[in-house]
């Protein structure tokens, strides 16, 4: 019998409009508001600065034929002009592909060339690895915010006429392509169309809630969907203000808060340990602070309830994944439960089912949490084995998490039914890891697990077997991966083992290593 767990919400209209629509929708209304204050410098740019300029963009990238069918690449840390490009393309019916800017040449082409982009944009200080990642790609102009003789000036892109929003399918037409790991093996494009990305935003505003004078740091990457779609859109879309941050300094974010008068604070667990644990909190009035949410990877609930108590603000969780556009559960405020990480949002559809017997599981009960509803992506880029693996015959994605829901309609997340890594929120693929490692002359074989970390949630860490007559040091095999991939992705620990313990059809029994452990 199919069990199907709803939202305690009501269904919330979902609006037939492109993306840009729906975030700018508050622009005309707040001109003169700022839509995001550069938190390094203090630069503002206001709700009508940030519509225009968008518009500008799109203009640009329509003069140079850029539109529907083509992709652009963002690789940039979080900055306003993060916003303007991406919008820009959206207006100009094309497709982004957010990188990680902390990624290395060869990973950024993988990305490029996978996702078919023609056009790069980045900052000053990423041009000379810019400039290596795209040899050998379809990239024919880097568009750079600031000043390089090799590439574009933005400035000049947006002395363009501003141009209107350009006609797309928005149920099928690829917005955005963040890349993610799904439940296993390498990186894959995630297809994420307007309505997904507006359907996910208005199921979000059914339970976050923000009064007028609302405000959110802005830490998180906007390359990374928790980011992109929750704190860029998310408070753009309900005319709050984003105070951005390039990457994550504690004390600086903390001076953020405090001099901003900072309502909402998104966060993922590392950043949740530091409000519970680390001295400078106490240097500071974090007073304004109306919500700290944590996502993108577990939270325990001993240390939400610890990091609470110490700066006088409900912590409260969230789940989410790129190819849920992200967030389907989310704890309303003043709903928090000891390790929950919420109640599904409105338009949303729930199964919790037994992987060995395939049975529905009602409350209480553990199984794979299966999710259905608008804002599951259109598939994987170029990878319809995945996505038949991922998203079954009736619509329902399949988590590769295992989830118990209780009576209150809250949902925990217990186990991992799927192989990835979370380190600090970041997803890290073993087979991508394995795949590089074994490339090593000495190594003969290789498996890679997470092994448990207070400050990062997990570590990737490296059974190792030899060739024979070979030999390796444990530093040998980190410096090598260092070397070729981005900082969340390294190795932190080698253990060098005789063999490495694999089922009877060559698959890599991992429980075996964690047992080890």
């Amino acid at each position: 019998m199919t069990i199907i767990h709803h939202s305690p919400y009501p269904d919330v209209e979902i609006l037939d409009v492109p993306i840009t629509e729906f975030v700018l929708r508050l622009a005309d209304e707040l001109p003169e508001k700022p839509a995001f204050i550069e938190g390094s410098s203090g630069r503002t740019v206001t709700f009508g600065q940030l519509k225009e300029q968008v518009h500008r963009f799109a203009g640009g990238l329509a003069a140079r034929g850029f539109g529907p069918g083509d992709t652009l690449a963002i690789v940039a840390p979080n900055l306003p002009e993060y916003a303007v490009a991406f919008h820009g393309v959206a207006v100009a019916g094309g497709t982004v592909t957010p990188v990680n800017p902390t990624y290395g040449a060869e990973e950024i082409r993988f990305q490029l060339n996978d996702a078919g982009a023609s056009i790069l944009v980045t900052t000053e200080p990423a041009m000379p690895i810019a400039l290596e990642a795209i040899e050998g790609t379809n990239v024919t102009e880097i568009i750079v915010i600031g000043e390089h003789e090799s590439a574009t000036a933005l400035r000049e892109v947006l002395s363009a006429d501003p141009i209107a929003q350009v006609p797309v399918d928005l149920s099928t037409q690829a917005m955005v392509l963040p890349y993610s790991s799904g439940t296993t093996g390498l990186p894959k494009g995630v297809i994420l169309t307007h309505r997904n990305l507006v359907a996910n935003l208005c199921q979000c505003n059914g339970v976050i809630e923000y009064d007028e004078g609302a405000s959110g740091l802005a830490v998180l990457p906007f390359f990374h969907i928790y980011g992109m779609q929750v704190l860029m859109n998310g408070l753009l879309a309900n005319g709050c203000t984003v105070i951005s941050m390039p990457r994550f300094d504690l004390a600086d974010a903390l001076d953020l808060i405090q001099t901003h008068k900072i309502t909402h604070f998104f966060a993922v667990p590392p950043m949740i340990l530091a409000l519970a644990k680390h001295p400078i909190i106490d240097n500071y009035d974090l007073s304004c602070l109306e919500m700290v949410l944590s996502g993108a990877a577990p939270l325990g609930s001993e240390l939400a309830e610890e990091a609470a108590a110490r700066i006088s603000c409900e912590v409260i969780q969230a789940y989410g994944m790129t190819e849920l556009s992200p967030a389907t559960h989310i704890t309303p405020t003043g709903q928090y439960r000891p390790g929950s990480s919420g109640v599904t949002v409105p338009n949303a559809e729930c199964r919790i089912v037994d992987p060995e017997t395939g049975e529905d599981q009602d409350i209480n009960s553990e199984g794979e949490l299966w999710i259905r509803g608008p804002m599951v992506m259109a598939g994987y880029l170029n990878n319809p084995e995945a996505t038949a693996v991922t998203i079954d015959d009736d619509g329902w994605l399949h988590t590769g998490d295992v989830a118990i829901v209780d009576e209150h309609q809250h949902f925990y997340i217990v186990d991992r039914v799927k192989e990835l890594i979370k380190f600090k929120g970041f997803q890290v693929p073993p087979a991508e890891l394995e795949a590089l490692i074994i490339t090593h002359p000495a190594v003969a074989d290789v498996a890679v697990i997470g092994i448990p970390d207070d400050a990062a949630g997990e570590l990737p860490k490296a059974f190792v077997t030899l060739k024979p007559g070979m030999s390796a040091s444990e530093a040998d095999i980190r410096d090598f991966v260092a070397a070729k991939v981005a900082t969340y992705k390294q190795i932190h620990a080698v253990e060098f083992i005789d063999e490495i313990p694999k089922s009877a059809s060559g698959k890599i029994l991992r429980r075996f290593l964690r047992d080890r452990e």
